[in-house]
């Protein structure tokens, strides 16, 4: 169960991500201003993911130079895992646990949608791979469905997944 809490979270934190980053490059196609962290702050569907970054203690991390490539599950996405998961794994002494779920949202590096297409496994922060598939029906990483892609940041970008991934599964 904690296993899956601490996934859950750091697949809000990616989603946070690229909804911040999403709002900002409505207008055009502009440099990215803000980094991984401002984005996803910026975003209400990713209140949960920023909440669990902040727990983590990870916020310093995703404000770095990078690049960094965050697949950020949203708030709904967060709301799909079993009741009490996600409070649970706020708790400060589940901090290990949260970590890992969100650094498994992570991906070193500054990788595209036309990049991840082309890929069939990435390794995460974490330190396991993330399965990664592409089809007519869309982009799969795990079992999350990318809902948005290309929210870029000044380091790195967000794609947004449906769903919270999960280290092991």
């Amino acid at each position: 169960m904690k296993t899956l809490q601490k996934i859950q979270f750091a697949m809000l934190l990616m989603v946070i991500s690229v909804f911040a980053q999403a709002s900002h490059h409505e207008g055009g196609h502009d440099m990215p201003k803000q980094n991984i962290v401002e984005i996803a702050a910026g975003n209400d569907d990713f209140s949960t993911l920023v909440a669990a970054v902040k727990a983590a203690g990870l916020v310093d991390v995703l404000v770095g130079e990078g690049p960094f490539t965050v697949f950020a599950p949203t708030n709904a996405a967060f709301a799909k895992l079993p009741a009490g998961t996600v409070e649970t794994l706020l708790k400060p002494e589940n901090k290990d646990q949260l970590v890992a779920v969100l650094t498994y949202h992570v991906v070193a590096g500054k990788v595209m949608a036309a990049d991840v297409v082309t890929l069939d496994s990435a390794i995460t922060v974490q330190g396991e791979s993330v399965s990664i598939s592409a089809s007519d029906a869309g982009v799969m990483v795990d079992e999350a469905t990318v809902v948005m892609t290309d929210l870029e940041a000044t380091n790195g970008v967000i794609h947004v997944i449906d769903t919270v991934i999960l280290p092991g599964s």
